[in-house]
């Protein structure tokens, strides 16, 4: 279970690399990258933290932008609820989930007295706020900054990538589930994608089967191949599936281990499988 929740994340991170280095946000950050789907509730939170804790792993310095401003799902994930940002003369300064400050996490969920809070805001203060996530935020240099995006083609995308283009996007990864009425709304997030001129670095098909806790088998309760399918007709890099795993979702739902789902099974065989996966991928790129 856990080598089919792993893999398509190597494959993102296989698929945004090798770009050019540009400078911004007060340090050097090398990859900027946008996770975006048409539909809520199609894992594009789960997606990106994955991503960002995965690269943490491998040794990298990752910055986690959370400008969903109506529903921040980040500090929850990552463990960091009930965290405040501090500032500074100079600007802010991202929340830490430990002293290694190898991730960096913003989100305007550390800015509300009550999680529960709703933010009810009109488009030129969400653009505003945005704006200053980017301009205002300290994030020093960094080889990852992935930017974990709300629903839809809206005020908030259209703001990001005014915001981060002239600094250089690396591309956007597209998130969906196997069924027609999500494949149908990622195709306008595809579109969206090109008018703005934004590189797509791939599809990943999330929710794909269930996981059963008890025998690992994989069993597919919606359907499958929708994103893959998808991908080979519009000719986009299809990066993998992610199922439904209720120990995926435990981590993430209680925030354990910082959100790390590799370090919640430290002993599992499956864990030297990934391992040993990720060595050989990293050779065949040599």
């Amino acid at each position: 279970a856990i080598i089919i929740i792993i893999q398509p994340i190597i494959s993102i991170i296989i698929a945004i690399r090798n770009h050019n280095t540009k400078k911004s946000m007060g340090g050097e950050i090398k990859h900027k990258i946008l996770v975006l789907s048409g539909k809520g509730g199609v894992g594009k939170s789960t997606v990106s933290s994955q991503l960002a804790l995965t690269l943490v792993e491998e040794g990298h310095k990752v910055g986690l932008l959370d400008v969903d401003l109506c529903g921040p799902s980040i500090p929850r994930i990552i463990g960091l609820q009930g965290r405040e940002v501090k500032r500074s003369a100079q600007g802010w300064h991202p929340v830490y989930p430990d002293n290694s400050k190898q991730l960096a996490v913003m989100s305007i969920g550390f800015l509300l007295g009550n999680p529960d809070d709703a933010v009810v805001w009109r488009g030129p203060k969400k653009n505003a706020m945005i704006k200053q996530f980017v301009e205002d935020v300290l994030w020093e240099d960094l080889d990852y900054l992935i930017v974990d995006t709300p629903p839809g083609t809206s005020d908030e995308h259209i703001s990001i990538i005014e915001s981060l283009k002239d600094q250089g996007i690396d591309g956007a990864v597209v998130v969906t589930t196997p069924q027609a009425l999500s494949l149908n709304d990622v195709r306008k997030e595809i579109s969206f994608c090109r008018k703005v001129g934004v590189p797509i670095l791939g599809i990943i098909e999330n929710m794909s089967g269930f996981v059963c806790p008890h025998c690992q088998d994989c069993t597919n309760i919606f359907s499958s191949e929708g994103g893959k399918l998808l991908s080979e007709e519009l000719n986009i890099p299809f990066l993998g599936k992610i199922p439904i795993d209720p120990s995926l979702t435990q981590v993430e739902e209680t925030g354990e281990s910082g959100g790390k789902f590799l370090s919640k099974f430290p002993n599992s065989q499956t864990l030297k499988a990934i391992q040993l996966f990720v060595k050989k991928l990293g050779e065949s790129k040599k």
